[in-house]
């Protein structure tokens, strides 16, 4: 009896999933953008259903989206490194990890998912914290992820590296390596023999959906700085480089 409730339960909680999924955005008007015609449009929408949709067997043998988005950061790691190898012959080690680093991070990945449009595509549930989710930039990179991971699928290597050379060429192209504002940071307080920079959380408020951290940085010798974002990476980032203009304006 326990295990037909079970499946009761399961069956009963994807009907409900389902009810309150959003209208269905056509996939196929993302396709155009992704510059591929698909051969299984499942997996584009797949990678489009956020995994608060899946039911409960589907989140025990786990989530299409979350698989998806798994492969897509991999497929993006090495397009980019293969890039970066052929781009910049006489570049270290050094060099291209850093460039590297700045090409396959939450930022990049937002920055092309909000070029795309790809926020009015991933499905939701109905509801305030869905439409919240739906504009909260924090969940941009990981779909943005996953639908790199169905162009591998549907159409090879190939499929997913034309994309990523179409949305990163300017990124790539930059003269020199973006450097991270806390690497920069850093890298400035040990040229002058000082401690290492600091971060405190000095507020830490908003749902679970829509997060907001305010950090403060400080280095010795400079006043602190502070800055918010919505997650405490991105609020320390931006209190970094708030720190960096005091710091070379001196």
């Amino acid at each position: 009896m326990a295990l037909v409730r079970q499946v009761v339960e399961a069956f009963y909680e994807d009907q409900l999933t389902m009810a309150l999924v959003q209208e269905k955005p056509n996939p196929t008007a993302l396709a155009e953008k992704l510059g591929h015609t698909f051969a299984s449009l499942r997996l584009l929408e797949d990678a489009l259903t956020h995994p608060s949709l899946a039911g409960a067997r589907q989140r025990k043998k786990g989530a299409p989206y979350e698989r998806l988005e798994f492969l897509g950061d991999r497929v993006l790691g090495l397009a980019i490194a293969e890039w970066l190898y052929e781009t910049y012959p006489n570049a270290n080690e050094g060099e291209m990890a850093k460039r590297h680093a700045a090409l396959v991070n939450r930022d990049a990945l937002r920055a092309v998912a909000i070029d795309i449009g790809l926020a009015k595509f991933v499905r939701l549930a109905h509801g305030e914290d869905a439409q919240a989710a739906r504009k909260n930039l924090a969940t941009l990179p990981d779909a943005m992820e996953a639908v790199i991971g169905a162009l591998y699928l549907d159409g090879g290597f190939e499929a997913a590296r034309k994309f990523i050379h179409a949305y990163w060429q300017r990124d790539i192209a930059v003269s020199e390596a973006p450097a991270d504002p806390k690497t920069t940071l850093q890298e400035w307080a040990q040229g002058q023999s000082l401690p290492l920079p600091t971060y405190r959380v000095i507020e830490n408020s908003g749902p679970a959906h829509a997060p907001k951290f305010v950090v403060e940085a400080s280095v010795k010798g400079f006043p602190p700085m502070e800055a918010e974002g919505n997650s405490k990476r991105a609020a320390q980032k931006a209190a970094a480089a708030k720190l960096l203009e005091i710091v070379f304006k001196k």
